[in-house]
């Protein structure tokens, strides 16, 4: 395995184990959330020069509208739970009591 394998592995890696055991704020978890999809945009993006393919893949493209309607699906979220919660504190929100 090349360094640069394992720089996104263990990118992707920590970014989900600080989404699975750091979930204080809820923007800790959408930060988390942004660096498993930058490391897997930077992965997908760089597997077709590894593999000398000549044709440019769709899927980096699609990753990226996917991270973006992502983050802004969350920073709305942020927004309304912020306003109607006083604060992103995730043990403040309760799916019971919605």
């Amino acid at each position: 395995m090349s360094p640069l394998h394992l720089s996104f592995y263990s990118a992707f890696t920590l970014s989900s184990l600080g989404l699975a055991f750091h979930r204080t704020h809820l923007v800790s978890a959408l930060l988390c959330l942004e660096s498993m999809m930058l490391s897997m945009y930077i992965t997908l993006s760089i597997w077709p020069v590894e593999n000398q393919m000549t044709s440019s893949s769709l899927m980096p493209v699609l990753m990226l509208t996917f991270s973006a309607c992502e983050a802004g699906t969350g920073l709305a979220m942020l927004v309304a739970t912020t306003r109607t919660h006083g604060s992103d504190q995730l043990r403040n929100l309760n799916l019971l009591q919605c």
